[in-house]
């Protein structure tokens, strides 16, 4: 039996923690948290953990203007957000990675074209090294900068990150693939039962 198959007839109830870039899965010693952060949603709201206190949510990074993986991204997000529109337990957010240009009114234009709820979703700009900090240090998103550590480099990454109710990152998805999709509203459900 090959480790897919192997993994395809266990059914998993549990997540693990992920506490460095290199995802090495932790089942019983969560340390990493996501840190603090403020940033301005669309709406030109300021958006805090305070506003994902409690929830489950999934976040990632995009820019307006990305030719890209982020229209990709940015579909399979909506597509979650209408599978959890009832939901109040989970929300979403995307963090520009281009802050010089993705202004709130872009950001607003964006969430028009996309059909973003802004009570589900929140796509948030701010200060470019806080917004790059929290990619890097928060959600471990760059992998270019874990092998470079050049602070320079443009982030862009193509993963989902799920974290739960206490700030604990759970599970990670490359956003583009159905299939990857399909595991993350798993490991949602996981989730909603352990809570």
């Amino acid at each position: 039996m090959s480790c897919k198959e192997e993994q395809k007839n266990k059914s998993v109830v549990s997540l693990p923690y992920f506490n460095s870039a290199d995802f090495t899965p932790k089942w019983h010693t969560p340390k990493h948290k996501i840190p603090a952060f403020s940033f301005i949603n669309q709406s030109g709201v300021s958006i805090t953990n305070k506003t994902y206190e409690g929830k489950i949510y999934i976040a990632d990074f995009f820019f307006t203007s990305c030719p890209g993986i982020c229209p990709k991204l940015t579909k399979n997000m909506a597509a979650i957000q209408d599978i959890y529109m009832a939901d109040k337990d989970i929300m979403l957010l995307s963090h520009t990675v281009m802050p010089w240009r993705d202004s709130v009114p872009l950001l607003k234009a964006y969430a028009e074209k996309y059909q973003v709820n802004p009570e589900k979703w929140n796509l948030v700009t701010g200060n470019k090294e806080a917004l790059y900090q929290i990619a890097r240090t928060g959600y471990f998103a760059d992998e270019d900068f874990t092998k470079t550590q050049d602070e320079s480099n443009f982030i862009h990454t193509e993963n989902f990150v799920l974290v739960d109710k206490q700030g604990y990152i759970r599970g990670v998805y490359n956003g583009t693939l159905e299939v990857e999709v399909e595991r993350l509203k798993r490991h949602i459900k996981i989730l909603k039962q352990k809570v």
